[in-house]
């Protein structure tokens, strides 16, 4: 069931920023998963000595590793200021 979000969703909204930025971690965690998981599982099935399969680990992995810090430790949720709207002078 996706998660139901009960206003209009807006960047500006610190939680909707939060809630948006954590599911695209989740997206972000489930490619790394489905990912890796073929590569080494199709390169334990034909007994390949793929090496570049340790470096995509790896680096997909410290990527991770920062998208993880960012969400969870550094990302600032502050509500950001109102838009400015031009308004006209009543001068023309």
């Amino acid at each position: 069931m996706p998660p139901r979000w009960p206003r209009k969703p807006d960047r500006r909204d610190p939680d909707y920023r939060r809630l948006d930025d954590r599911m695209n971690f989740a997206v972000h965690v489930g490619l790394f998963a489905a990912c890796n998981s073929g590569v080494w599982f199709f390169r334990t099935l034909r007994y390949a000595e793929w090496r570049w399969a340790y470096l995509l680990t790896g680096l997909w992995g410290l990527i991770l590793l920062g998208h993880a810090v960012y969400i969870f430790a550094i990302a600032d949720y502050s509500p950001l200021p109102a838009k400015d709207t031009p308004t006209k002078s009543p001068q023309g």
